[in-house]
């Protein structure tokens, strides 16, 4: 039998951008009842935080792997400032007229003709 050989990964990774070596971490933990579920205590090393959702896929009934869902973004509630600025009064017609200015881009179209 002959001795199996190291191989440094690490060199190959940083030749490929796209390769990325996974962190691959143990531990030990065990199930409980709560309630009339049963329940993993996920040890604080993940650095979950809670109440956050997840997504559990099973393979086979054996395997196990995770992930937090990302939470939909949250919309302006209108309602919760709605009336907050009683003080606000409407632009005089006068402020809303401009003086006519040349824009930047006027002298690019002079040159291009």
């Amino acid at each position: 039998m002959t001795e199996a050989k190291k191989i440094n990964l690490e060199g190959i990774a940083g030749s490929c951008p796209g390769l990325k070596l996974r962190q691959v971490a143990y531990f030990r933990t065990r199930t409980f009842k709560s309630g009339n579920s049963l329940a993993l205590r996920l040890p604080a090393g993940l650095a979950l935080k809670p109440g956050v959702e997840m997504e559990l896929r099973v393979e086979d009934g054996q395997h196990y792997e995770f992930w937090p869902v990302e939470a939909p973004k949250r919309k302006f509630a209108i309602d919760k400032v709605w009336g907050s600025a009683t003080d606000l009064r409407l632009i005089d017609p006068a402020d809303r007229t401009f003086d006519e200015r040349p824009l930047g881009n006027d002298d690019a179209d002079s040159h291009a003709k």
